[in-house]
C-alpha cells in the first residue's frame, strides 16, 4: 500500500472561453504550479502513479447529467461541471459496497452541490466549513448555515460550519476539527474519507482572505488519517494564490506519504467569531449525535462584531495593509519547510534485548547502542529503582535514543523499561530532554506515574496524568484525569482535553509513557500516539513496560512511522462520570488554555 498521485496533462488544456475579470483566477497554472512544487520537493517521485482515464457516461450518471463541489445533478455551477467527490462517493458505494463515507470539504466556498446530492443519505456524512458572512458571501444560500443539517433519513449527516468573518487561522481550523468534526466522525466510523481539498482557505488567497498557513493542512490531513484505516483521498478544488496553493498541496501530499507535520505557527487561540460558529454547529448537530449530547452545546447569539456591518472587520482588499501583512507572512513561511532536513531514521525501537518476534516496517530500526556507562550511572544515581543492572541497561538505551531525537538524527522512538523502574526512567527522560535542547516538553503519562514533585513549574513542561480516581487541575501545567473505561469516554478525553492542551502548549518534544496499570488496549494506545504525532514535528518518544512488548511496541512503531492506527469501531457513549470529569477540567483550565474553548462566552 502507498500514496497515489493521479494527474493527466489534459487537465491543463481547459480554459474559460468568456472574458470576465472575476473568473481569471480559474486557470491551468493552478495545476502546473502545484505539480512543479511536488517535483521540486521530490514528492511526486515517492507517490504511486495511477493512469488517468475518461469517466464513462455510466460513472458520471451515478450523480449527474449534465468537476467540483458546486456542480449539481443537472446543472454546472461555480467553475464546476462534474462533481468529482460526489461521483467518487457514489462509485465507492456502488462498486465497492461501502456504507459509510465521510466527505470533508475545507474549500472556502460551500460545496452546495455535494450537500444537495446527499442531504437525505445517511451513508454519506458531509462536513463543510465555508466563508458565509451571514449569507453575504457566494453562493448566498440560506442552506449554507449551521442549522441546515440534512433531511429525511439524512438528518444530522450534513454538517455546515459557516465562517462569518474573514481571517480565520490555524487555531480556528484545528478547533473546528477537535470540537466538531472529529467527534462526529469517530461516531460515524467511516470506511473512506474523501476530502474536497480547496486551498482558497489558505493564507494569501484572494477568494478566501483567510490566514491558515500551509502546514495547517498537513495537520488536518494527519488528523483525518486516524479514520477509516488511513484510507483518505484528497481531490483538488479551489486555490487561487499559486504559491500558497502549491505549498499547501505539498503539505497535504507529504502527510499522506507518512511524513510528520511541521509545527504550526502563530498563537493557538481561536477567535470569538470562530467559537460562535463552532458552537452554533454543535448545537444544531447535538440532537443527532450521541458524542455531543450531555455537553454544553447551547446555541449562542451572534455577537455584533460578526453580524453587524458596522462591527465587521475590514475586508482584506488587494494592496491594503492587512493583505500586505498576509503576503509578507506567506513569503516568510514558504521557505521554512525546506530548512529542516528529514532525520536519517524516522522511527527507532530500543529494547533491552532485541526481539526477533517483533514485526516492524522495513524502515524502522531496532537500536542496539547505548549511552556511555558513566553517563547512564550519573543519571540513574538519584533513583534506587535504577540501580539494578536490567534497569540501568534499559536507561542507557533510552538516553541514546533520546539524544538521537534531540540531535535530529531520529524522528520518533520507542523504549522499554522494567515496570519497577518506569517512574524513575520517565523522570530521567523528562529532565534529560529539558536539559538537552527541548524548549517545551509534553508528557502524557498513563498509569501509576506521578509527576516528580521537584520538577520546576517554569512552563517548560506540561504534565498530563491519565489515571487515578478524580479529575484535578493541580496547576496550569499539571493536570490529572481518570482513565475513561469506554471508547466514547476515551475519545472525548483525547479530543476534548489532551489534544487541545497539546496544541495550545505547542511542544517540541512529546513523551508518552504507559506505566503500571495504564489500562489501554493496543488500538487505543495506537490512536493516542497517532494523534500526538501531529505535535512537535512528529518527535514522539513512547516509553513502555518491558512485559508489554513486542505486541504493543510493534503497533506503536507502525503508527509513529506513519501508518494509520486500527479502527476502534463506532464509538460508544461516554459515561456520565467521564463527561462530568471532562467538563470539570475544561471549566478549570479554559481561562489559561484557549484551545479548550468551544463556547464564545468564555473568551476573555
Amino acid at each position: 500500500m502507498g500514496t497515489a498521485l493521479v494527474y493527466h496533462e489534459d487537465m491543463t488544456a481547459t480554459r474559460l472561453l468568456w472574458d470576465d475579470p472575476e473568473c481569471e483566477i480559474e486557470r491551468p497554472e493552478r495545476l502546473t504550479a502545484a505539480l512543479d512544487r511536488l517535483r521540486q520537493r521530490g514528492l511526486e517521485q515517492r507517490c504511486l502513479r495511477l493512469s488517468a482515464r475518461e469517466a464513462s457516461e455510466e460513472e458520471l450518471g451515478l450523480v449527474h447529467r449534465p468537476p467540483g463541489h458546486h456542480s449539481q445533478r443537472a446543472a454546472a455551477n461555480g467553475f464546476c461541471v462534474f462533481n468529482n467527490v460526489a461521483i467518487a462517493a457514489a462509485h465507492a458505494k456502488q462498486k465497492h459496497g461501502l456504507h459509510r463515507i465521510l466527505v470533508v470539504d475545507w474549500d472556502v466556498h460551500h460545496g452546495q452541490g455535494i450537500q444537495y446530492l446527499f442531504e437525505d443519505d445517511p451513508s454519506v456524512l458531509y462536513f463543510s466549513w465555508h466563508r458565509y458572512e451571514h449569507g453575504r458571501f457566494w453562493p448566498f444560500l440560506r442552506e449554507s448555515d449551521a442549522d441546515a443539517v440534512g433531511r429525511g433519513q439524512g438528518l444530522g449527516f450534513t454538517v455546515n460550519l459557516p465562517w462569518n468573518q474573514v481571517g480565520m487561522g490555524n487555531a480556528d481550523y484545528v478547533a473546528a476539527f477537535l470540537h466538531l468534526l472529529l467527534p462526529l466522525a469517530f461516531e460515524f466510523d467511516p470506511e473512506l474519507v474523501l476530502v474536497s481539498a480547496g486551498f482558497d482557505s489558505a493564507i494569501g488567497d484572494p477568494e478566501g482572505q483567510m490566514q491558515a498557513t500551509p502546514e495547517c493542512f498537513a495537520h488536518l490531513t494527519q488528523l483525518l488519517q486516524v479514520l477509516a484505516g488511513g484510507r483518505v483521498c484528497a481531490v483538488l478544488e479551489g486555490g487561487y494564490h499559486l504559491e500558497s496553493l502549491a505549498e499547501s498541496v505539498c503539505m497535504t501530499v507529504q502527510t499522506l506519504l507518512g511524513d510528520p507535520a511541521p509545527p504550526l505557527s502563530g498563537p493557538m487561540v481561536p477567535c470569538q467569531s470562530a467559537l460562535e460558529s463552532i458552537q452554533s454547529a454543535r448545537a444544531a448537530q447535538a440532537p443527532h449525535w450521541k458524542s455531543l449530547q450531555h455537553q454544553d452545546v447551547t446555541a449562542v447569539p451572534m455577537s455584533p462584531s460578526s453580524h453587524s456591518p458596522e462591527g465587521r472587520p475590514p475586508p482584506l482588499l488587494p494592496g491594503g495593509p492587512v493583505c500586505k501583512a498576509a503576503a509578507s507572512a506567506l513569503s516568510s513561511l514558504l521557505d521554512q519547510p525546506c530548512l529542516c532536513p528529514a532525520p536519517s531514521v524516522r522511527t527507532a525501537v530500543a529494547l533491552t534485548t532485541p526481539d526477533i518476534t517483533l514485526v516492524l516496517p522495513p524502515d524502522v530500526i531496532q537500536q542496539e547502542a547505548s549511552a556511555l556507562r558513566e553517563e547512564t550511572e550519573a543519571w540513574a544515581r538519584p533513583h534506587e529503582s535504577l540501580a539494578r543492572e536490567e534497569a540501568l541497561t534499559a536507561l542507557g538505551k533510552l538516553l541514546y535514543l533520546l539524544d538521537g531525537m534531540l540531535d535530529g538524527q531520529v524522528n520518533s522512538g520507542i523504549a522499554a523499561t522494567p515496570a519497577s523502574a518506569a517512574a524513575a526512567t520517565l523522570d530521567v527522560a523528562v529532565r534529560r530532554g529539558l536539559s538537552h535542547g527541548a524548549q517545551r516538553l509534553l508528557c502524557v503519562a498513563l498509569g501509576q506515574l506521578d509527576r516528580p514533585p521537584d520538577l520546576a513549574h517554569d512552563g517548560r513542561s506540561l504534565w498530563l496524568n491519565i489515571r487515578g480516581k478524580e479529575a484535578a487541575a493541580l496547576s496550569m501545567f499539571h493536570v490529572s484525569t481518570p482513565l475513561p473505561v469506554m471508547t466514547g469516554g476515551f475519545l472525548s478525553c483525547v479530543l476534548g482535553l489532551v489534544l487541545p492542551l497539546a496544541y495550545g502548549f505547542q511542544p517540541d518534544l512529546v513523551l508518552v509513557a504507559l506505566g503500571p496499570g495504564h489500562g489501554l488496549q493496543g488500538p487505543h494506545a495506537a490512536l493516542l500516539a497517532a494523534m500526538l504525532r501531529g505535535l512537535a514535528g512528529g518527535r514522539v518518544l513512547a516509553l513502555l513496560e518491558e512485559d508489554s512488548t513486542p505486541q504493543l511496541a510493534g503497533i506503536l512503531a507502525r503508527v509513529l512511522n506513519g501508518e494509520a492506527p486500527p479502527s476502534l469501531g463506532p464509538s460508544s457513549v461516554a459515561s456520565p462520570e467521564d463527561v462530568q470529569a471532562l467538563m470539570y477540567l475544561r471549566g478549570q483550565l479554559e481561562p489559561q488554555w484557549k484551545m479548550l474553548q468551544c463556547h464564545p462566552h468564555l473568551v476573555a
